[in-house]
């Protein structure tokens, strides 16, 4: 079936979401004066990862609101019972660092310019406010006619219906858009199931998954697209 239009996903697809936590959280520890005493760096940024995703997965859960999960992960790392103002502080100032070390991914703007033919959205589970940002930021936002996110809609990937919100506001139906993201089970998997066709960008090698469509870089994507099954084969650009 014919491909009319492709949604993204944006952190660690397009977006070097990992580069930037783990940088901006480096700047942050040292200005905060947090690496003080024996603890290393890595041991620091690993605390810190794993808060991230534990109150990630309560948000997605609907467990908590975007703001608390943001609060709540500041509570997980520092130890300390602060209350919102004190998070929302901690966390703003994280954030400064954060956003100085946000960049693309080099392959995203060559993949864009070689899909011009397609038309292109983002689906995410963050908040629109956060993603927009970001994508003006990056001087990206232009490049997608919509944005549908999971905070704004109250679902989130892997829900169907995310998937299909999605579709709705390009206006296509789920077999004429693909999904591009990079986790399996969320983007690629949750996409197949709700009738789009759903691609794994695993930039890191993870492998296995047989049964996903799966890219190592999104040079590989326009002929993913075009019809080329061969995967592995050579980049169509630089």
């Amino acid at each position: 079936m014919t491909i009319r239009a492709v949604l993204w996903d944006i952190d660690d697809t397009i977006f070097d979401y990992r580069g930037a936590d783990i940088a901006g959280m480096r700047e942050h520890l040292h200005a905060e004066g947090l690496l003080d005493g024996e603890t290393s760096v890595e041991q620091a940024l690993g605390r810190w990862q794993r808060a991230t995703a534990l109150h990630w997965a309560r948000f997605a859960a609907g467990e908590v609101d975007f703001p608390g999960q943001r609060r709540d992960r500041v509570r997980t790392f520092t130890g300390l019972g602060l209350d919102d103002a004190e998070a929302d502080a901690w966390f703003g100032r994280y954030i400064t660092h954060y956003e100085a070390a946000w960049s693309l991914f080099p392959d995203t703007v060559p993949a864009l310019d070689s899909l011009a033919g397609y038309r292109h959205a983002v689906l995410s589970n963050s908040a629109s406010e956060v993603q927009e940002h970001k994508l003006r930021t990056l001087g990206v936002r232009d490049r997608f006619e919509a944005m549908v996110c999971a905070a704004d809609l109250g679902i989130s990937k892997p829900a169907a219906e995310a998937f299909h919100a999605a579709c709705e506001a390009v206006g296509l139906a789920p077999h004429e858009v693909a999904y591009v993201g990079d986790e399996p089970d969320i983007d690629a998997r949750g996409a197949v199931e709700a009738g789009l066709r759903g691609i794994w960008l695993d930039r890191t090698g993870r492998g296995g998954r047989p049964e996903l469509v799966r890219i190592t870089g999104l040079g590989q994507l326009p002929g993913l697209l075009a019809g080329d099954t061969r995967f592995g084969a050579p980049s169509t650009f630089g």
